[in-house]
């Protein structure tokens, strides 16, 4: 005959909270002959005597608010924090790109929305604007504008070739738009998201633009950096997204490209 045996007389398994118990009733305080109460710590040297005085009778400890709220406000302020870190922080952004009226010194002649060159994703903020060179001399504005246009026509199914900008500064000045501000274009990842772009055109291989194309492409980032309350210290180059030798003469020649940020700063300070 089996006897069954009562699963009451299985010892029972302490919980971890009982555990816990038992370590921290080791650094609890102790009564010591001379009527004081001395805090005994495990491995650790003693503390100064906590007087009788602060344990009242009948008194309510004020650590038992203390302690919680103050742990409370930790947790809060580390959830935060972290997810900042995690996360990261959108400042706010109060413009809207699709708002933003288009002079009429700058001809619109956008290229066609396609995987390659005009994907038709919203950009939702510009923190930065990006300048770059066409790198094929003597190149036109339409020239180039045909370019990205014709990116248009390569098979989506197959690996293709990406770019586009959103202004084209030419070499007698002219400034073609072929991408809406308010739409992203490949031409300075990872900063796609952020940024707008501008290709510059170029009469030879040494990158440098001429007079004209100059004063336009100082007009135009002028005008840009007042509609969408930018300064001067927001022009970046591509070279300073990518490290790409882009646009080649202010890469290879640093003092330059300080002296166009100065001369938007100064065609700024002229529109205001």
């Amino acid at each position: 005959m089996s006897i069954k045996k009562d699963i009451t007389d299985k010892p029972r398994k302490r919980t971890i909270y009982e555990r816990d118990y038992d370590k921290i009733s080791q650094i609890q305080p102790r009564p010591h002959e001379d009527g004081d109460l001395k805090i005994r710590h495990v491995g650790e040297r003693p503390r100064r005597p906590v007087k009788k005085s602060y344990q009242k009778k009948g008194s309510f400890p004020i650590s038992k608010i203390v302690v919680p709220l103050l742990a409370l406000a930790i947790g809060a302020t580390a959830g935060i924090g972290g997810g900042y870190y995690l996360w990261g922080y959108e400042r706010p952004y109060h413009i809207n790109l699709k708002e933003v009226e288009i002079p009429a010194w700058i001809e619109q002649d956008f290229i066609r929305k396609n995987l390659f060159s005009r994907p038709d994703v919203t950009l939702k903020q510009v923190n930065n604007i990006v300048i770059h060179y066409v790198a094929n001399t003597e190149s036109s504005a339409a020239a180039n504008r045909r370019y990205f246009d014709n990116l248009a026509d390569q098979d989506p199914q197959q690996p293709g070739t990406v770019g586009g900008s959103h202004f084209i500064v030419g070499l007698e000045g002219e400034i073609l738009q072929i991408i809406p501000i308010s739409e992203i274009t490949y031409a300075a990842a990872p900063r796609n998201f952020d940024t707008l772009s501008i290709e510059v055109c170029h009469p030879d291989d040494s990158g440098k633009f001429s007079r004209e194309t100059y004063d336009s492409l100082v007009r135009l980032t002028a005008w840009l950096c007042e509609e969408l309350e930018l300064s001067s210290n927001d022009l970046i180059r591509h070279h300073d997204v990518s490290g790409k030798n882009c646009p080649k003469y202010y890469v290879e020649h640093e003092d330059e490209w300080k002296q166009f940020k100065k001369d938007v700063k100064t065609a700024m300070k002229k529109r205001s």
